[in-house]
């Protein structure tokens, strides 16, 4: 920043975000009409194909919004509340969750018992041979939804009652009029999607060290297009109120602090090397014991 001052002016809100996800949350509303009279096999084909990718979006979404850029920072509860809103397709409670223990994966990065990003000794122990760590990929979303619980518990929040209430009253709604087709096709698109599927490469391809001595990677491919441009997670961290849109010209502002960084060409590569690279697993994450895990 005391070189390249104006980035600053890519901080704040994203003017056309609360308009993109509201077109995808009602196009997956539409969605929902027009399965419930498909066969399952179809229901599920639409899951994978299409459902799940729109879903794993609105997550990225969801993650770009508990950054408050949605509204900004002056508007901190319109973010949380368009968050829930967000989640809708997604058939699971999720987006006030997410915004409670994300923060701590941006202040504790790698912290042990603080970043929950961090897989547990079991998972890493366990999903060490190739078989077993495709198993791992596809239950990501199991351990992405339970390790929290499991590795910092913190009591629940009025924001994820209300997510709750407000997620399950939509789905209630939408089983009444249209059958349990449509819920079928949101909840199994968002674990499909979010498991072994070519947009779930960036789970490993942010923090995974794939590199010796480099624990974040960016990714500039296509992709981006789909997730709001979590590829670029070097710069999200570096600047983490800078919305998805504009990190793209963080890169270019200031292309000597990125352009000699090791990054990802391929979220596909990236999981393939996962699974049958042996020196790569759930332990290749880098651990640190922080200050406030020490004063627990």
């Amino acid at each position: 920043l005391a070189k390249y001052p104006e980035i600053k002016t890519l901080m704040g809100p994203d003017p056309h975000l609360k308009w993109i996800v509201s077109g995808m949350v009602f196009m997956q509303f539409l969605a929902c009409y027009l399965v419930k009279d498909l066969s399952w096999k179809w229901v599920f084909f639409w899951a994978y194909a299409f459902g799940g990718c729109v879903n794993h979006s609105l997550t990225l979404a969801i993650h770009d919004i508990s950054h408050n850029v949605a509204f900004g920072n002056k508007q901190a509860k319109w973010n949380r509340w368009f968050a829930v809103f967000a989640n809708l397709p997604i058939g699971i409670p999720y987006s006030a969750s997410f915004k409670k223990y994300h923060i701590d994966h941006h202040r504790y990065l790698g912290g042990d018992s603080l970043d929950v990003d961090i897989p547990t000794d079991f998972e890493g122990w366990f999903f060490s041979t190739p078989l077993r760590k495709l198993l791992w990929l596809f239950l990501q979303p199991l351990f992405y939804s339970l390790r929290p619980l499991y590795v910092n518990p913190k009591a629940i929040t009025r924001m994820e009652i209300f997510n709750a209430l407000v997620q399950f009253s939509i789905d209630l709604i939408i089983y009444y009029f249209w059958g349990l087709k449509p819920i079928i096709y949101l909840i199994a698109g968002t674990i499909l999607c979010m498991g072994l599927h070519p947009i779930s490469g960036h789970f490993i391809a942010e923090h995974y060290m794939f590199l010796k001595g480099y624990e974040t990677y960016s990714y500039y491919g296509p992709l981006n297009w789909l997730t709001f441009n979590v590829g670029y997670h070097m710069e999200h961290h570096d600047f983490p109120s800078i919305p998805g849109c504009r990190l793209p010209m963080v890169k270019k502002i200031a292309a000597e602090y990125y352009d000699n960084l090791p990054y990802h060409q391929s979220w596909i590569r990236v999981l393939w090397d996962f699974v049958f690279d042996d020196t790569i697993g759930p332990y290749s994450r880098v651990k640190r014991l922080c200050k406030l895990a020490k004063e627990s």
